[in-house]
């Protein structure tokens, strides 16, 4: 498991993880504060990741994570 950290545009923090599971997923999830209290968590998916370089993938996960929290209906 690799852990990542970050702030979403809208403010909040996250903290999560992601691994690297059968057929070039990625499986992650992240716990999301607003001045460190516990606003929420997401769980996700990515797919088609096998060629993906192992240096972009905390990128890619960040964006994913973010793009849940703050495009969420």
């Amino acid at each position: 498991m690799t852990t990542v950290s970050g702030k979403t545009k809208n403010g909040f923090t996250y903290e999560g993880d992601y691994q690297q599971a059968s057929g070039g997923r990625i499986v992650w999830t992240a716990t999301f504060r607003r001045n460190g209290d516990y606003a929420g968590v997401r769980h996700g998916r990515m797919f088609g990741m096998q060629d993906t370089a192992p240096a972009a993938l905390d990128d890619l996960v960040k964006a994913d994570i973010e793009a849940t929290w703050t495009d969420a209906t």
